[in-house]
Parts: structure tokens; sequence; C-alpha cells
């Protein structure tokens, strides 16, 4: 039967996992496969699974129990594996390279930094700092100007945007660097123009938070600073 895969500890880690349960309807047994020095927590493989809110719940529970009690690899969502022996080969196979990364998750936690910028005021600034896109605007709101002007207005306004939202990322990322241990950039969606994660150590967590807090409250309402954690480390696994 295919196994869920959850976590990778190291075999002393404590697995404390009595009151959890495992995806599938009716839940899975949590269980441990070990490797040497490794362990995997693991549980029969529901042949229906999908993302449903209870086993993504699950799933989550389960690596903030283990976290709690030290370094944890914690896999994402939906990871699979054909049985118990081919987990234990994989754990034998890359031994090496899961230690040095549970070594380097120590007491460390991930945090995720999502930021965008109110589209109008975006608009304002970029017509209060551009004199060309200001005497364009100019000129097209009097009704004189061309279909041509429109479109270089448009094209004007999304280079400087741009340009303005990959400054603010790159200071904001640098003003949290001296606090992460690592750093990860993702592609924004929607109307992000950063997104990123970082792993905080425990020592440094404090500092982090408030110089995260101390930018928001420099960037005002005219941007939205969305930071999620502590959270498994799943962008540094």
């Amino acid at each position: 039967m295919a196994v869920y895969v959850y976590s990778i500890t190291s075999n002393d880690h404590p697995t404390k996992l009595d009151g959890l349960h495992g995806v599938g309807d009716p839940p899975g047994t949590l269980r441990t496969v070990t490797a040497g020095v490794l362990c995997a927590v693991v549980s029969d493989a529901p042949e229906d699974l999908r993302p449903r809110r209870r086993d993504v719940l699950a799933h989550q529970e389960v690596q903030e129990r283990l976290m709690a009690d030290g370094a944890v690899l914690p896999l994402r969502f939906g990871m699979t594996a054909d049985s118990d022996e081919t987990v234990r080969a994989a754990l034998e196979d890359r031994a090496d390279e899961y230690q040095e990364r549970l070594r380097s998750l120590e007491g460390a936690t991930e945090y995720n930094l999502k930021c965008s910028w109110e589209e109008e005021a975006l608009l304002r600034r970029i017509l209060l700092e551009s004199d060309e896109a200001r005497e364009l605007n100019t000129v097209l709101r009097s009704g004189s100007g061309t279909p041509q002007m429109s479109l270089a207005l448009g094209e004007l306004v999304a280079q400087e945007a741009d340009a303005r939202q990959q400054a603010l990322a790159k200071g904001i990322v640098e003003a949290l660097r001296p606090y992460v241990f690592d750093e990860s950039l993702s592609l924004p969606g929607g109307h992000d123009f950063l997104s990123v994660s970082f792993l905080v150590r425990a020592d440094k967590e404090e500092m982090f938070l408030a110089t995260g807090i101390s930018l928001a409250n420099q960037l005002g309402e005219e941007c939205e600073v969305r930071l999620r954690g502590p959270l498994p480390p799943y962008s540094f696994v």
C-alpha cells in the first residue's frame, strides 16, 4: 500500500504522536520508519488523496507537534512513496544530505512575507515624482491627447511602478537580512510585489519581528505587509 510521508527527523527525536491522526477518512494511523540515524513519520496513504481542509490541517498538526521537540524536515502536503521500504531506502541513500539539513534547521522556523502596494496610491506617487508621466497625464486629462500618448503613459507608469516595487522589495529584504539565517524568494502572485520566506533562528526572532513591525509602520497605509509565522520550514527543505 502507498505510504504518505509527513516529515523526516533524527532517530533520537521524541516523535510524540499521541493524540494526532494522519490524513484520510478514516484518518490514517501515524507510525515511524527508521533507517540508521534518521526517522520518517508516515501513515497509509488514502486512495483519493486531495488537499481537503481536514487533511491539510492533519498534515500541519503533525509538523507543529514535531517542531516543538526538535529539528524537522517537513515535507509538503501530498508526498507519497510506494512502501515503507521505499522510504527507508531514501533515508539511507540521502542520509548525509538529510542530516546536514536537519542541523541547519535546528532552532529555526520559517516566516513568510508578502507585500503589495495599493494601486491608486502608487499611481499618485508616480504622477507626483515623474515629470514626464505628470505632463502626459495633464495633456490627456485636458482632452487634447492622442491614443499614442495614452499608450505611452500606460507604458511609462508600468515601468515606473515596476522600478519602485523592485527597489522597495530589495530594501525590505536587506533590512531584515541581518536577522535571518537563510532566505528564499518566490514569484509574487496577484497584486503582491514581494513574496519571500525567511529562516529565522530563535536568538534572532525578536529582532526580526521588531524590524518587520517597524518596516510596516514606515511604509504606512499605502503598502500592505503580511507576515506569517512561525511556520514549518517548508521553503528550506
